[in-house]
């Protein structure tokens, strides 16, 4: 069987106190120290992720923002480029027809020339022609 008397378990006591402050001192306090620098650390590193999907956030609302306002501006720039060019096509279309009325008197200002013309030279052989055709019906010289 096993002796165990005062002196050695005092001995065992004292030993295993000054074990623990021993390992305390060397061992478990730089573990400690670690953990807790690793703990810092990971919240650091969670709260710089945090701050930077806000921005991320932030900046995707500014992106947005500034892609609708860069559509309605196109939009507002293309309706303008509409206007004018309907408004240029008018103008056009105008002075066309304007030009096309214009050419269009004076061909009719021609016609009426050329056959007020043709009607002189028409008046003149008028006595000819008459003579011809009264001949050709009566069959004789008139």
């Amino acid at each position: 069987m096993i002796q165990i008397d005062a002196f050695s378990l005092c001995f065992q006591i004292v030993n295993f106190v000054i074990l623990i402050f021993l390992l305390n001192a060397v061992l478990f306090k730089p573990i400690r120290k670690i953990l807790s620098e690793r703990g810092n650390k990971v919240k650091g590193l969670e709260q710089g992720i945090e701050s930077l999907a806000e921005s991320a956030a932030e900046k995707d609302s500014e992106f947005t923002e500034g892609l609708k306002s860069a559509r309605t501006r196109g939009k507002d720039e293309k309706s303008a480029l509409l206007q004018a060019a309907s408004e240029e096509e008018k103008k056009v279309i105008e002075n066309i027809n304007r030009k096309a009325q214009a050419e269009l008197t004076e061909v009719r200002k021609r016609i009426l020339k050329d056959a007020e013309a043709v009607r002189v030279s028409l008046q003149g052989e008028l006595d000819n022609i008459a003579t011809a055709i009264g001949q050709k019906l009566l069959g004789r010289a008139v």
